[in-house]
């Protein structure tokens, strides 16, 4: 029983850490890599001997060991992951419900017939069969969960494997193994069903609404983007018409300008230059920068401050051509201005000023926006972010921000000084 136990746990171990280097990035180099798995499987092969063989009676032995040997596969995948968070710990803990689940098996195959390389060859075929199909089916959902989805929603979720794990060890190991007591394996059966059915479902649920939400903001930029290219529209419809009166008028002009100097009337002349200067002025289309999407949401944002009695002070920096998502870029700005309009539009006329300072070039993106804030804000201790004070369906926004944020990798840092509130996102590209 000590040939077969110790045989079926080393098969486990080496799908263990299989699955860690498979479904986890790399920080370090694919060699580096392996010898870390490698090392880890070799720490966990070494003191599956002091439970299965040197004290194999022993409870507190095996639950000390236990303990020992999730400590090491969880800083496996911690210490192999370019970044610690809830999402790699997430992906550690299914890895050691996927292989338990191969080790379950070899034991109800060596129940039944009693032959070890009948129940080892089982225990291989299934972590192997288990493996494809988990790398067929959710692999690509998890990487870009793993890009793309917010880090913080991730603790809850390790709820997840946390039970499934408790639930399986108290089935299948401890106190009673399966050889023991067999009259666990229908339950035990039922719960390894579940379990790869339940990571099914929940990647793709939020793969799905990763999915909506964006199509949901995206929706909302387009919107903003076509009334954007509208307003635009108008107002080269307005600066036409305006020129084409211009371009009428200015052979009267110059018939009245050419009659004042033969009589010597200089003054009135400059008052007529004044006056077509100023209607060329009325006739020229503001372009706050180079990017045509940025431009858009910028003409409309500031056609909303200035109906409000905004001042705002821009200073934009933004190419034709950018290192980042045009329609993202255009995004987190119309909410970051607007969250700024909706905040001091209500102040006095003296208090309703907007600072903007955008720069976006090969090497780096940097927004920097301040504005009046008179109320008391509460930020998130998690994201360092304020939290919007109007309920759960509010707050979005900001949400956004920090998702545009991480898919960069950049940094947010916002504040309340003086009554001024300042938010600034900085990413350096490579």
């Amino acid at each position: 029983m000590d040939y077969f136990n110790n045989l079926s746990y080393l098969i486990s171990h080496i799908f263990l850490m299989l699955f860690i280097y498979l479904f986890i990035p790399h920080r370090y180099s694919k060699t580096i890599s392996r010898m870390i798995c490698l090392t880890s499987f070799l720490l966990l092969s070494s003191t599956d001997i002091l439970k299965l063989n040197i004290f194999p009676d022993s409870d507190l032995c095996y639950l000390l060991v236990t303990v020992f040997q999730i400590i090491v596969t969880q800083s496996t995948g911690l210490f192999l992951a370019p970044e610690i968070s809830s999402k790699i710990l997430f992906i550690g803990l299914s890895a050691s419900n996927y292989t338990i689940i191969g080790s379950v098996i070899a034991s109800i195959l060596y129940i039944y017939t009693s032959n070890i390389p009948v129940s080892l060859a089982g225990n291989f075929l299934s972590h192997a069969a288990i493996l494809l199909i988990l790398y067929k089916s959710i692999h690509k959902i998890w990487l870009r969960q793993y890009e793309h989805s917010n880090s913080k929603s991730w603790w809850e979720l390790c709820l997840i494997p946390s039970f499934f794990y408790c639930s399986f060890s108290c089935f299948a190991f401890f106190p009673h193994t399966l050889q023991e007591d067999p009259r666990n394996i229908l339950g035990i059966l039922c719960l390894m069903i579940t379990m790869p059915v339940s990571y099914i479902v929940v990647l793709r649920y939020m793969e799905s609404d990763s999915k909506r939400q964006d199509i949901y903001w995206k929706n909302v930029l387009f919107e903003s983007y076509i009334k954007g290219l509208e307003d635009q529209y108008y107002l080269v419809e307005q600066s036409e018409k305006s020129i084409r009166i211009l371009r009428h008028d200015i052979r009267h002009y110059t018939s009245m300008i050419e009659h004042l100097l033969d009589e010597g009337k200089y003054g009135e002349i400059r008052h007529i230059t004044t006056h077509i200067n100023a209607a060329a002025d009325d006739s020229r289309i503001v372009r706050y920068c180079d990017n045509l999407i940025v431009n858009s949401i910028i003409s409309k944002l500031m056609e909303q401050a200035g109906a409000s009695d905004i001042r705002t002070n821009l200073e934009l920096q933004i190419p034709r051509e950018i290192p980042v998502n045009h329609y993202e870029l255009a995004a987190v700005i119309a909410n970051l201005f607007e969250n700024a309009i909706i905040c001091v539009k209500n102040f006095e006329p003296k208090k309703r000023y907007i600072d903007i300072r955008i720069n976006c070039c090969r090497e780096h993106l940097l927004i920097q926006m301040k504005n009046e804030c008179q109320e008391a804000l509460v930020f998130n201790p998690a994201t360092g972010l304020p939290k919007s004070s109007k309920g759960a369906a509010h707050g979005l926004g900001m949400q956004s921000i920090l998702a545009f944020s991480e898919k960069i990798d950049g940094n947010i840092d916002c504040f309340l000084e003086n009554g001024m509130f300042f938010i600034i996102l900085f990413a350096k590209f490579p």
